[in-house]
């Protein structure tokens, strides 16, 4: 009987308390984390609904012009930081590149433009020997900020196929110019019967072109379209103008042989000039001019610290480095990256298929 009387004794009312206590903490938890989710859930297709009933209100011509001011703010963000298209304008860099071929240009790599053509953020990577890069052309001449900025978003969100600053005939004026880097600072380069001879930092030997790239593993087709023999002809050109500048008639020789210069279509002048200076310093040996202008092209363009020296690969068909010097970096907009429709496929289909891809 004592025994019952214990186990009695653990059934009071108190403990049945305290077990009921928490039999209803648990319910209420379960029951807050139901009303939670319910909640939770309640919002949801709330605003689901909302924004069903919002868009039904909504203009559909407000609709379309929505999307398309996103897809034209996405257009200008990729085009004028990360990538831009690109459309070669004309023969300088054949074969590398043909007119009309459009690229791709990475404009991350050099420091994008913070606005076009206004700013520039600084990257650690430069550019280097051998690139084929973009920059603003030195000669170029603008119409005013509004213009210019007008100009190239025209330009990005058509994907290089309409440029509104022309000339008085219709052509568009190039205010962007395509080229390879080929001298670098410390670099003195020098023009010899249209071929270049490099002597880099810190070296005393000259090297031509061919032999200094492939020393340094990097190779590139340079076209020349004028034959070696054409020269003694733009050696006579060169010597007739100075015999008119010092007013003295022309030698018969020279007379005949500067004719055949006219019917060059590529004339190289840099050869034509030498020719005059060297004619011109034996008849003035006292002005010093000649002899300063004859002693620089002997020397050779130097390229400065923080420029780079750019050079079409079409060497006898190129606005480049030799007509304005050497281009700061700070002008150079991007890099060439990829072929991505070549401007031969209507004339060479098959061949031109060989073109898509990487710019080398």
């Amino acid at each position: 009987m004592a025994g019952k009387n214990i186990k009695k004794t653990n059934s009071l009312p108190g403990n049945k308390n305290k077990q009921n206590s928490k039999k209803k903490d648990k319910t209420d938890f379960f029951d807050k984390i139901q009303f939670l989710t319910e909640e939770i859930l309640t919002n949801r297709k709330r605003k689901k609904r909302l924004k069903k009933e919002k868009l039904k209100k909504k203009n559909i011509i407000l609709d379309w012009v929505e999307t398309f001011l996103w897809a034209v703010g996405m257009v200008l963000l990729i085009n004028q930081y990360i990538i831009q298209a690109y459309q070669i304008p004309s023969g300088s860099m054949i074969d590398t590149l043909l007119i009309g071929d459009h690229i791709f240009v990475n404009k991350f790599i050099y420091g994008p433009e913070l606005l076009p053509g206004l700013g520039k953020l600084p990257s650690p990577i430069r550019p280097e020997r051998n690139d084929i890069i973009i920059f603003e052309n030195p000669n170029y001449v603008g119409r005013g900020t509004v213009f210019n900025i007008l100009q190239r978003v025209i330009y990005m969100l058509t994907l290089a196929r309409v440029d509104i600053d022309r000339d008085e005939f219709g052509n568009p004026r190039p205010h962007f110019l395509i080229k390879r880097a080929v001298g670098v600072e410390g670099d003195r380069i020098v023009y010899e019967n249209g071929n270049l001879l490099i002597r880099p930092r810190g070296e005393s030997i000259w090297y031509d072109e061919n032999t200094f790239f492939s020393m340094q593993g990097m190779n590139h087709n340079i076209i020349r379209l004028m034959d070696l023999s054409a020269y003694p002809a733009f050696s006579a050109a060169g010597k007739a103008m100075a015999f008119n500048e010092l007013r003295l008639p022309i030698p018969s020789h020279i007379q005949s042989l500067q004719l055949q210069a006219s019917r060059v279509p590529y004339p190289d002048f840099t050869a034509r000039d030498e020719a005059r200076l060297i004619v011109l310093r034996g008849a003035y040996p006292h002005e010093s001019r000649y002899s300063i202008s004859l002693a620089r092209m002997n020397l050779g363009t130097y390229v400065p610290e923080s420029r780079i020296l750019p050079l079409g690969d079409n060497r006898d068909n190129s606005l480049d480095g030799r007509s304005f010097g050497s281009v700061s970096l700070s002008r150079v907009l991007g890099k060439g990256l990829i072929i991505y429709w070549p401007g031969d496929f209507r004339t060479r289909r098959f061949q031109a298929f060989e073109r898509f891809g990487g710019i080398k």
